[in-house]
């Protein structure tokens, strides 16, 4: 089976092909350029395995959460790639695809949700297959919901927000002795999502194009004047 899987999330721009367990990835940091750089990425990689559109059998895709604008362009871009193969697609968390991505078995994932709030979840590795500890949530360093044991890793660039918006190091001061190590750096990734979308492929969870939507965990994007004020 060959999955596409494209990833927009963040200021990167990643697209995976997955073919059969074999994962091949290109990533770009690409700023708010994500449209203009995305189906010729997808053209590069097809082009790399010498395939074309037209032999791919399912699209998985960052459902979110992330910047809107670019988990829109993800879950868009896969409807109409689904809809012209007459494929199904899966959405994959974004906050999974780090912990994925992580190597590690106990994760704490975090981005930057601006405004002083962070995404947030948490998943442990259980024989095998990552097991949803905290579900994702939008919230505050200082709110973030607890979690039980120690050795716990965190990944994402909820970890790396600058101090004076009490959410970087604050998250970290949040968690404190339970975690064993920080990744501040990591994003979510295609290569990642192709491997989580693969696995729900196997398991009969996709669905129509149709019905492929974007993980949204804040329903206001922007502050008002006044609220800026205040």
């Amino acid at each position: 089976m060959k999955i596409l899987a494209v990833e927009t999330s963040t200021e990167y721009c990643s697209v995976a092909l997955w073919q059969d367990g074999t994962v091949n990835e290109r990533c770009e940091l690409v700023g708010q350029r994500h449209s203009e750089v995305l189906m010729a990425m997808v053209d590069a990689l097809l082009k790399d395995a010498a395939l074309g559109i037209k032999d791919v059998d399912g699209i998985a895709f960052g459902k979110g959460p992330g910047s809107f604008t670019g988990v829109r362009i993800a879950c868009g871009v896969a409807q109409g790639l689904a809809l012209g193969l007459d494929v199904n697609v899966v959405g994959v968390c974004t906050l999974q695809a780090l912990a994925e991505a992580s190597g590690k078995e106990k994760v704490i994932a975090a981005l930057d949700a601006r405004m002083g709030e962070l995404y947030l979840a948490a998943y442990e590795r259980r024989a095998g297959s990552w097991e949803t500890v905290i579900e994702p949530c939008l919230c505050r360093a200082d709110t973030a919901p607890a979690v039980s044991g120690d050795n716990w890793f965190g990944a994402g660039s909820g970890f790396a927000v600058s101090p004076s918006t009490n959410s970087g190091q604050a998250l970290s001061a949040h968690y404190g002795k339970q975690l064993a190590g920080v990744d501040a750096q990591a994003v979510p990734q295609a290569g990642a999502v192709a491997r989580l979308g693969a696995g729900e492929f196997a398991r009969g969870n996709a669905v129509d194009a149709a019905l492929a939507l974007p993980l949204y965990l804040r329903d206001k994007v922007a502050l008002k004047t006044s609220e800026r004020a205040l």
